[in-house]
């Protein structure tokens, strides 16, 4: 399909085959594990069924990347791509603002393996910069990034990354393919939590890997080994599921933006943090890489106690993950950051009263009503 096409009919059309046997326009999930030899080597593990290929290529053309891999959680593709891409003896360096998850795995698996590490704030990107070693091969970062939605200024890493030949992965969950797509920017790896705006519909644990045809194969060749494939009927929830993204996250983008403005406005609330608001310190630059739009996260702080705040509310369910069609919130320091310890989390500003909101499709002024009332 020509590239022109727009991605909301990418999101319908790219990989759906539909049923060849009975001319069905939907795919058939294909559950074996057990394939014919001869003309080709199929197995679930290596990454290559029918209903594996289908997702990774819808997927691959709303990224503009060239191939990619679906993983059993976003995590089994942060860490599959990072190991990759790393060795013994090798450095690693990594935004100071990241998911809880992918902070806790690298204090807590990578020197296990004899590979080093560094957390370094990207606002100034001069500091970023002098903590490049000679045995750095991997810069990673996370833009919008969890709880916080800071920013981080992606094709000015990409120069940097590039100036001492050094590979660069993204997490790009928050954004969204229907936002924001490294790779044109010139970002090598592209990761997702699948489990989130991919999905969707909060039913599906999955994750992905984008990139170049090379690159691809290279981590495909860990994958391997590490076993974290997706299976046949996840991988046709998951290719259903893309077939809304767009019209989902544009929704999401637009109540967002409107429950941004709305909490900023309140008096019994105190930071907001949205990259749309124009006040947000890089609002420039994430208009400039976001041209899909701001996103459906934001996050607050309650003055006052947030477990009263989220006990009293009564359509925004608090749950913990993010990204489908219902709104939900949740406390950083009991789900997404609870690993890191009360001085880590000040570290990155993460407070007790920060609440990380997960904008759903609901009618804006539903949602409004229900903090008013909660407030």
């Amino acid at each position: 399909m020509r590239k022109s096409v727009s991605k909301i009919t990418q999101s319908v059309h790219v990989g759906s085959f539909g049923d060849p046997l009975f001319g069905g326009v939907t795919n058939p999930i294909y559950t074996s594990s057990a394939y014919d030899y001869d003309t080709e080597v199929r197995y679930p593990r290596y990454y290559n069924t029918p209903n594996q290929k289908a997702v990774v290529e819808k997927l691959a053309a709303l990224e503009n990347g060239e191939d990619g891999l679906m993983f059993a959680s976003g995590m089994a593709a942060i860490m599959t791509s990072m190991f990759a891409m790393l060795k013994q003896g090798d450095h690693i360096l990594f935004q100071k603002d990241l998911y809880g998850g992918t902070h806790h795995a690298a204090l807590h698996e990578l020197n296990r393996y004899g590979i080093s590490f560094s957390m370094v704030d990207t606002d100034d990107l001069d500091k970023f910069e002098k903590a490049i070693r000679k045995e750095t091969k991997v810069i990673y970062i996370e833009t919008p990034s969890n709880p916080l939605l800071k920013i981080t200024d992606i094709a000015a890493v990409v120069k940097l990354a590039r100036k001492h030949g050094i590979v660069t992965i993204i997490d790009n969950t928050f954004a969204s393919p229907v936002n924001q797509n490294p790779i044109d920017m010139g970002i090598d790896i592209v990761t997702h939590s699948g489990t989130k705006y991919i999905g969707g519909h909060s039913d599906l644990c999955c994750g992905a890997v984008i990139s170049s045809r090379k690159l691809t194969a290279k981590i495909k060749e860990s994958a391997l080994h590490f076993g974290g494939s997706l299976d046949a009927q996840s991988c046709y929830l998951v290719e259903r599921s893309l077939k809304t993204i767009v019209l989902r996250v544009q929704q999401q983008n637009k109540n967002a933006m409107v429950l941004a403005n709305f909490l900023q406005a309140e008096r019994k609330i105190g930071n907001v943090f949205y990259p749309g608001l124009k006040d947000h310190p890089l609002h420039k630059i994430a208009k400039k890489q976001m041209p899909g739009g701001f996103g459906g996260m934001l996050s607050f702080e309650v003055k006052g106690s947030p477990d009263k705040f989220l006990k009293k509310l009564k359509m925004i369910k608090k749950a913990i993950s993010l990204g489908g069609v219902e709104s939900t919130i949740t406390a950083p320091v009991k789900t997404s950051h609870a690993k890191l310890s009360a001085a880590e989390r000040a570290k990155v500003g993460i407070s007790d009263n920060l609440l990380r909101f997960s904008v759903g499709i609901e009618d804006a002024t539903d949602l409004m009503e229900d903090i008013k009332q909660a407030l």
